[in-house]
């Protein structure tokens, strides 16, 4: 069975005991949160899509651990004018593991 996921302004599809990487919600290490389905379906069954989201269906997954993503940099620059600015960015991310899909 599978689902996809809407999460941090993005889609995911995930199967159960999957580990992936989102950007980081208010919650710590250990929690349990609960993802919006969006789309559901696997082997066997029908797939079930939501208008946006799939009623009575969702998805429980655990936060393993609070990361943060590569260092970026940013860099702009307009020829002749002297004018250059340099700045970094790293994203806050969270890795989760989905726990139970219930459809």
């Amino acid at each position: 069975m599978f689902a996809v996921i809407r999460t941090g302004g993005k889609q995911y599809k995930v199967a159960k005991d999957e580990l992936l990487e989102v950007e980081r919600v208010e919650a710590q290490a250990g929690d349990k949160i609960d993802l919006p389905v969006l789309m559901i379906g696997g082997e066997g069954s029908a797939t079930k899509i939501g208008a946006p989201l799939v009623d009575g269906a969702s998805v429980k997954a655990e936060i393993v651990e609070l990361t943060r993503g590569p260092k970026l940099t940013v860099f702009k620059k307009r020829r002749r004018q002297n004018y250059r600015r340099k700045n970094g960015h790293r994203q806050d991310l969270m890795l989760v593991k989905i726990v139970e899909i219930a459809g």
